[in-house]
């Protein structure tokens, strides 16, 4: 059940519009005054405000002001109740941030035509803004993920590359001796150093191919998966 706001200060008035206004279902707050009336909107916040324009005190155009300028109340809707039926007094209101204008007299179905138009109005907002805001929390975290896998990718790219470049030493020293014991055993004149530089050259064989299957175990290992994981236990860097 909305919450309607009744800010009037001829006493007759403001009880006709609480009768039409409670017949129809709502649940209605009343104030005689803008001081009240103001305390009562930012204590009760409710779904719709009506209020007159001439008042002691606190006026209309001074109630709508301060309600604009609070963060709880600046989105309640509110529609002016006045016997000014003057253009620049329209102005001025709907410059202010009012939603609605209604002259006195009015009729009944003028008030609950003008309240139902504007709460489906506010409500309907209040939808796109809430769907605006989930589509934008949606973003934010599509925004995170892509930014978490970019930073895995570049990561996993960093790792790759220093493991290429010790490889690519570790290779080199196995290299040199097989280039080493190659040539050396050209020069041999007795199966003693033959036998000796054939078995550095399987020694070097066997470095370079642990080498290679330690390069093809972490090629399996190192997925831009597995270094999130790793990322998250704290195994790797930032």
């Amino acid at each position: 059940m909305s919450l309607i706001l009744v800010i009037e200060d001829e006493t007759q008035i403001l009880s006709n519009l609480q009768e039409i206004l409670e017949l129809a279902d709502f649940s209605v707050i009343v104030a005689e005054d803008g001081i009240i009336g103001l305390q009562l909107a930012k204590r009760k916040n409710p779904d719709l405000i009506l209020c007159d324009i001439m008042m002691p005190g606190l006026n209309g155009y001074e109630v709508l002001t301060e309600l604009r300028q609070e963060p709880k109340t600046a989105d309640i809707p509110l529609i002016f109740l006045t016997a000014k039926a003057d253009r620049n007094d329209f102005r001025q209101g709907m410059g202010l941030g009012a939603d609605d204008y209604i002259t006195k007299p009015f009729e009944p179905f003028e008030i609950l035509q003008a309240v139902k138009a504007r709460l489906e109005r506010h409500s309907i907002s209040n939808q796109a803004y809430l769907k605006e805001s989930q589509n934008t929390e949606i973003l934010q975290q599509e925004i995170k993920k892509n930014r978490t896998e970019l930073q895995n990718s570049q990561q996993l790219a960093q790792i790759r590359g220093n493991l290429l470049e010790k490889f690519s030493q570790d290779l080199r020293n196995p290299l040199s001796s097989i280039n080493m014991a190659i040539y050396m055993l050209k020069q041999a004149k007795d199966e003693k150093n033959r036998e000796k530089y054939l078995s550095i050259l399987k020694e070097a064989y066997t470095q370079e191919l642990d080498i290679l299957n330690e390069v093809d175990s972490l090629q399996e290992l190192l997925t831009a998966e597995n270094t999130k994981l790793l990322r998250n236990y704290k195994l790797l860097g930032d």
